[in-house]
């Protein structure tokens, strides 16, 4: 049986360019909405406080609560979501 002159795969996929579509690189997540929203709520609550309307300390709670939310949305609202229970009792 006469020998094959291919080389290693290896040695072969570095001689030539990829051919497939390169990975983007991930975007980062513009949090100009969330910073709006809880720079308003701090404004609302400290001035809610300082003309004791409780309304106005109540919205400023809410809407402070909306932007921190905001701000620990996950990155990837595709990925699975992690299982029940804490990490290190298993679950049942």
């Amino acid at each position: 049986m006469p020998q094959s002159d291919d080389e290693c795969p290896a040695v072969l996929e570095g001689r030539f360019p990829p051919t497939g579509p390169r990975p983007a690189r991930p975007r980062r997540r513009r949090r100009t909405g969330a910073r709006w929203t809880l720079t308003s709520g701090v404004a609302a609550l400290v001035t809610g406080v300082a003309l004791a309307q409780s309304l106005l300390i109540a919205t400023g709670l809410v809407l402070a609560g909306i932007g921190v939310q905001l701000f620990d949305a996950p990155d990837a609202p595709d990925a699975p979501d992690a299982p029940a229970g804490r990490p290190d009792r298993p679950a049942g």
